[in-house]
């Protein structure tokens, strides 16, 4: 069976290894996420997050770029089993070669600095799908958890130059003493123009005041790439069955995330948040209820969570398709799960 996973944080990953002079790679290395692995799963699509934590880097489009590069040389060096992708017709001329895919993300959208230039300047470079936020509020809107204060200690320029931010100070933490607010007028502009550019807005990590924004406004489908159902475990990043549905009705796709502290409100006898796959599975049966089949997909967060895991590694899928046929789903709507849902959506978009 097929696989597309909407979200991962290899790169990010191999990057920072990088930093601690480590040699990894993306062809065989010991993550949750590499070609071999992969490969051996038989992926068609899988969406590789440039994740840039604003909390950590002074420049956020100079950690974006030394990502990228890190990308970029990787599909060059491992060009026998992987092409990045921008469309569609790439996506299907890469597996009549037998050849996966690699969708390029960006997981932060300040990473443009408000500039509607850069968003385009990234969009030349291959992104394809960007978060408004990630858990710092910013120029474009509000994030559904906000990172502890104690990592928010350097100001936010673009806070100054919009006004429903600045009236709350220049820096992250007085910024989201309204945590009800959504996108900003400038995040509401960044939506129009990611439409009309051919980059998927993805609502994972914004606020629900945020993701009723791009209901109100998106004129295309979306998605939440990693995000599960808040019914089932009550963390802010999940969505509540009000937004399942409102992301289902206008054609979007969700990506079940596999982290433990999202899938489950009780931690086992260890005190760990263990990601088991019975509870992937309620969640996806969940999903499948209130918002229909067709919205479901993968998106696996691997290399961005801990270990955890039940389900190790991205090699280890079979058991996640064993478990949705104990719930009583028949292969034609796991194959709709697992990657056609998600490639109809890449279809209609990309």
């Amino acid at each position: 069976m097929k696989i597309i996973d909407m979200h991962c944080d290899t790169i990010s990953r191999i990057y920072q290894e990088r930093t601690q002079q480590k040699n990894v790679n993306l062809r065989t290395n010991p993550f949750q996420v590499d070609l071999t692995k992969m490969n051996s799963a038989n992926y068609l699509v899988q969406n590789f997050a440039l994740f840039i934590n604003l909390g950590e880097t002074e420049d956020p489009y100079q950690t974006f770029q030394e990502q990228f590069s890190v990308f970029r040389e990787e599909m060059k060096q491992h060009s026998d089993l992987i092409s990045p992708v921008t469309s569609y017709s790439e996506i299907i001329s890469n597996e009549k070669q037998q050849k996966m895919s690699a969708l390029l993300t960006l997981e932060e959208g300040e990473v443009c600095g408000g500039s509607l230039e850069r968003l385009k300047e990234i969009y030349d470079m291959g992104i394809r799908m960007m978060t408004f936020t990630w858990n710092y509020p910013n120029s474009l809107g509000y994030p559904a958890e906000p990172a502890p204060f104690t990592e928010i200690d350097r100001p936010v320029a673009a806070c100054k130059e919009i006004g429903d931010l600045s009236e709350h100070g220049n820096s992250y933490q007085t910024a989201y003493s309204r945590p009800e607010k959504g996108l900003t007028r400038l995040g509401s502009e960044f939506l129009a123009e990611m439409e009309r550019l051919g980059i998927i807005a993805d609502v994972s990590h914004l606020s629900d005041e945020g993701i009723h924004d791009v209901c109100r406004f998106a004129t295309r489908p979306f998605c939440a790439s990693h995000s599960n159902a808040r019914a089932l475990c009550s963390r802010g990043r999940n969505l509540p069955d009000e937004l399942i549905k409102e992301i289902a009705a206008q054609g979007g796709v969700i990506g079940i995330n596999y982290y433990g502290p999202f899938l489950s409100d009780t931690p086992n006898n260890q005190n760990i948040f263990f990601s088991r796959i019975e509870d992937i599975a309620r969640h996806i049966c969940h999903i499948s209820d209130i918002g229909g089949i067709h919205c479901i997909g993968l998106g696996s967060d691997f290399d961005g969570i801990d270990d955890n895991l039940e389900l190790n590694n991205c090699s280890q899928m079979e058991f996640l398709a064993q478990e949705l046929k104990k719930c009583g789903f028949c292969s034609s709507e796991i194959e709709q799960i697992f990657y056609k849902n998600v490639l109809d959506f890449y279809k209609q978009l990309l």
